[in-house]
């Protein structure tokens, strides 16, 4: 017995749905469900958006700068604001082909683009860091004269500040939606900024007279690039290996256990599907429920998922009977096809059995 991800609400029948509804105000049915995932995915692309503008608005400014004053440092900065720039499409694409309509191909839809999007910035990520050494490496060999230091303290002033604006935007956003690729842009921005500041260091360095301060920096904003890179593919490898953050499993453990009629909890499963989590969940029940009442206690237990897990779309309930007082006892067909704890409970089952069944027969 399974409760569908679209379930549906009828809440006169069985005990269960009937006591939690008079005390619960009823907030979602499937079709809400749907509208918040299109509003979130809607959220993501117009921050990617707003994000592009800022940052394209702040490269902008420091390209001018560079080419007037041939700073290296600067040069690294904005390269890495440019490639920073250009993963936005691609992201915006991805938002959109997550909102289409699951395929008999593609059954569990196509949120997924956002974690192969998250490699596709990874990959820039380590482009721009290359670059930045390749440079970096010729101006420490052959250190260029930089002039307009001024106006280079200034480009890289503006660039922190513009980046910092643009990634408190995309992770405040990406996190309410529960976008990783988003977030992950986001703290990327954050470190857009962090490298303007070591720009500012530079020129400050350059200005005291080390004319090899410059490319020192730009080695300073490669390593630092490298980190990002690091902390983004960690997060885009765990989403793609169907990992979730510490915490959620248990929650929803606890959230399934406390619910009455549940009498245990056997398998809890989740994984994120782009920005939104999807679950599954096995659960022992009394024997004696009629397979209405079963039913009520399943959506029951997804209501519950559904309200008390930010981000979690959509949940299947699995509903084993208890035999004996033992959870999860009744797939003796089944069992060999599971994993090794299940092969060795099926075959202590299968003993116990054959064991009463000689015992009967020798009464």
């Amino acid at each position: 017995m399974s409760s569908t991800p679209g379930h549906r609400h009828d809440h006169g029948r069985g005990p269960w749905a009937r006591l939690k509804h008079a005390f619960v105000p009823h907030a979602h049915d499937a079709n809400q469900v749907l509208q918040s995932a299109e509003e979130s995915s809607g959220e993501g692309i117009r921050a990617a958006w707003i994000g592009l503008a800022g940052m394209g608005a702040t490269a902008v400014v420091q390209a001018i700068i560079v080419a007037v004053s041939g700073s290296i440092a600067l040069l690294a900065d904005t390269l890495h604001n440019v490639g920073h720039a250009a993963t936005t499409i691609p992201l915006v694409i991805a938002f959109r082909i997550g909102q289409r309509a699951a395929t008999n191909r593609y059954s569990y839809g196509y949120r997924r683009a956002e974690d192969l999007v998250g490699v596709l910035i990874a990959l820039v990520i380590a482009g721009s860091a290359g670059v930045i050494i390749w440079e970096s490496i010729g101006a420490l060999v052959d250190p260029p004269e930089i002039t307009n230091l001024w106006w280079v303290f200034a480009a890289g002033l503006v660039g922190a500040a513009g980046n910092e604006l643009v990634a408190t935007y995309r992770i405040r956003t990406g996190k309410r939606i529960g976008s990783a690729a988003l977030v992950a842009e986001g703290q990327h921005a954050r470190a857009d900024g962090l490298t303007s500041v070591a720009v500012v260091l530079g020129v400050i360095g350059v200005g005291l007279g080390f004319e090899r301060a410059d490319a020192i920096v730009g080695f300073g904003i490669a390593l630092a690039i490298l980190g990002i890179l690091v902390g983004s593919l960690r997060i885009t490898l765990r989403r793609l290996m169907d990992g979730v953050e510490p915490g959620v499993i248990d929650r929803m453990r606890e959230i399934a256990a406390g619910t009455p009629g549940v009498v245990a909890v056997t398998q809890v499963r989740a994984r994120w599907s782009g920005h939104r989590l999807e679950a599954d969940a096995n659960l022992t029940v009394d024997s004696g429920l009629t397979v209405l009442e079963g039913h009520d206690l399943a959506e029951l237990v997804e209501h519950e998922l559904l309200h008390r897990i930010a981000h979690l779309e959509s949940v299947v309930i699995h509903l084993n009977p208890a035999v004996d007082g033992r959870p999860d006892a009744t797939h003796e067909l089944t069992a060999h096809h599971r994993s090794m704890a299940a092969r060795a409970a099926y075959r202590e089952l299968r003993s116990a059995r054959l064991t009463e069944s000689g015992d009967s027969r020798t009464s």
